[in-house]
C-alpha cells in the first residue's frame, strides 16, 4: 500500500455511537407537542359551537317532495362547509355544519335538500333561500374562481353561506341559474 492510501485509511473514523436515551426523549417530547396542539385544536372547534349554540336545529326535509327543478334531480358532490353570509372565514360548526363530507343535493319545489353521508342531513326550505352564486373560497377550501357553488340562506335569524362543489363542475351554472329562478319566483310571490 502507498503511504497516502494508509494515512486516509488511519484518519477514517467509525461512525458515532447513537445515544439512544437522548433520541426518544426528543422523539416522546414531539409526539406529546403534536398531541397537545390536536387537543388545542379540539378545544378551540367545541368552543366555537358553543358560540354558536343560539342557533336552532337545522330543518329536515318534508315528507312529500316537489317537482324536480333541474333535468338532473340530483347532484352528488362534496360538502365544505358554511359559513357566516359574507365572511368566508368564519366558519359556523354547530348543529355538524362545519364536518365536510359527500353530498346529495336536491333541488325540489320545497327547497334544497343537503344528503351528508356520515354527517348530518339538512333542509333548506325555498323561503329561506336567498342567494346562488359561484366562488373561489370557503374556510378551508379556496379553488379556481368559480369552483365552488355557494348557496345564501337564512336561518335562525343569520344568514348562511354554504360551499358545494359537484363533482361535474359543469354544472354550477345550471344550478345557480335555477336557484336565482327560485329565489326571484319566491320573493315574487311572497310581495
Amino acid at each position: 500500500m502507498t503511504p497516502a492510501l494508509i494515512t486516509i485509511a488511519a484518519e477514517q473514523k467509525s461512525a458515532e455511537v447513537t445515544d439512544w436515551a437522548a433520541r426518544l426523549g426528543w422523539v416522546a417530547g414531539l409526539l406529546l407537542f403534536i398531541a397537545f396542539v390536536y387537543w388545542l385544536m379540539r378545544q378551540g372547534w367545541k368552543w366555537r359551537g358553543s358560540l354558536q349554540s343560539d342557533l336552532p336545529e337545522l330543518p329536515t326535509a318534508p315528507d312529500t317532495e316537489g317537482e324536480a327543478k333541474l333535468a338532473v334531480l340530483s347532484t352528488s358532490g362534496r360538502y365544505h362547509g358554511s359559513t357566516t353570509a359574507g365572511q368566508w372565514l368564519d366558519r359556523i360548526v354547530a348543529h355538524g355544519l362545519g364536518v365536510r363530507s359527500r353530498v346529495e343535493l336536491t333541488l325540489t319545489d320545497a327547497g334544497l335538500e343537503v344528503v351528508r353521508p356520515g354527517a348530518q342531513d339538512f333542509f333548506v326550505p325555498k323561503e329561506a333561500l336567498r342567494e346562488a352564486r359561484l366562488d373561489k373560497g370557503i374556510a378551508g377550501k379556496v379553488l379556481a374562481e368559480g369552483g365552488l357553488l355557494i348557496v345564501t340562506w337564512a336561518h335562525g335569524g343569520k344568514l348562511i353561506d354554504s360551499g358545494f362543489r359537484s363533482d361535474h363542475a359543469a354544472e354550477h351554472s345550471e344550478w345557480v341559474d335555477t336557484l336565482t329562478d327560485m329565489i326571484k319566483t319566491t320573493e315574487g310571490t311572497a310581495r
